[in-house]
């Protein structure tokens, strides 16, 4: 294997032994200059992974966070210099490891607390004045469809996954085994999730697709509370 490969397949694996031929600026040999970069890349990016998914770390313990967050970062490297997007597919990862199988909704509060940084860092738009849906007439709301703001965000599960999350995050009340979505609204500068009966996300989920409001509504559904929960967290950029 050449230099650069060893190189790179090394910083994944700590197991391996530091590439042979390293030298610094200066020609010398640069082993142990390698080894410390290696185990501070490793740290780093560990830091970096408990500090984005707060909620399962305090859900497994760091006892077990740490292992798991080793085998995670030996295959996922950062793509991009911007630590805040590190991370993506760590819900995904968690769906593989059959040790944790027994936490079933670790998969999807990390996918909720993935919605929270990406939620933060969208950008910003102005919401829609609520006068304009409430100046249509029947026909028209039943036709129209709304467009949320970049900082809106769904996460569906078949758990209880906001209430599991206010557990770990907030000392809140036991989670009981209700499925809940999460919608994700960030009205100010931090976002906050609220949680959704099941057909409650199957509705925002059809206006983020584009549906028209007729349309999107579930059977024996009453959207009212849920539009009115968008409106007053601006949430609804437009409508047409």
């Amino acid at each position: 294997m050449s230099l650069e490969p060893a190189f790179r397949a090394a910083l994944r694996a700590p197991s391996l032994p530091v590439p042979d031929g390293l030298t610094d600026g200066l020609g010398r040999p640069a082993g142990r200059r390698y080894a410390v970069y290696r185990n501070n890349i490793a740290v780093s990016l560990r830091e970096a992974l408990a500090q984005a998914f707060p909620a399962v770390h305090r859900l497994i313990g760091n006892e077990n966070f740490g292992p798991v967050a080793r085998m995670f970062l030996s295959d996922h490297l950062p793509r991009s210099p911007l630590m805040m997007q590190y991370g993506a597919g760590f819900a995904e990862f968690l769906e593989t490891l059959a040790p944790l199988a027994r936490w079933g909704y670790l998969p999807d509060v990390a996918r909720l607390e993935q919605a929270l940084r990406l939620s933060y860092h969208a950008a910003d738009v102005a919401p829609m004045d609520p006068a304009r849906l409430a100046g249509l007439d029947a026909d028209a709301v039943l036709a129209a469809r709304v467009t949320l703001v970049p900082a809106a965000r769904l996460v569906r599960s078949a758990w209880p996954v906001v209430s599991v999350w206010r557990y770990a995050m907030q000392a809140g009340p036991a989670p009981a085994p209700v499925a809940e979505a999460a919608l994700i609204l960030r009205p100010e500068l931090d976002p906050t999730p609220h949680p959704l009966p099941e057909k409650a996300g199957a509705f925002v989920a059809a206006l983020i697709d584009g549906q028209p409001l007729g349309d999107a509504c579930p059977d024996d559904f009453d959207p009212t509370p849920v539009l009115t929960l968008l409106l007053r967290h601006g949430a609804i950029a437009a409508i047409s």
